[in-house]
């Protein structure tokens, strides 16, 4: 019985401290928009690839095609 005398107090100062911190976060807006942050992670921020004329008046990607690639193969062709 002693014991309570110890985790009681204990208890509810604990229980003040997360009542602290729960009003503390919502007068400072941790808690306004709870969707965002979840959907950041899904936004594309890479720029897409640009296209330029070439002198022939075809558009040509800024990428690298896979045949011009070090080390890559193109489509069907064998092992040496």
């Amino acid at each position: 019985m002693s014991v309570m005398y110890i985790v009681l107090p204990l208890a509810l100062i604990f229980a003040g401290v997360f009542v602290g911190a729960f009003i503390w976060a919502v007068r400072q807006g941790q808690l306004d928009d709870l969707e965002t942050p979840a959907a950041r992670m899904l936004f594309d921020d890479d720029a897409p690839p640009t296209r330029t004329a070439s002198r022939d008046g075809d558009t040509v990607d800024d990428a690298t095609p896979e045949t011009e690639c070090p080390g890559r193969r193109a489509p069907g062709q064998g092992q040496d």
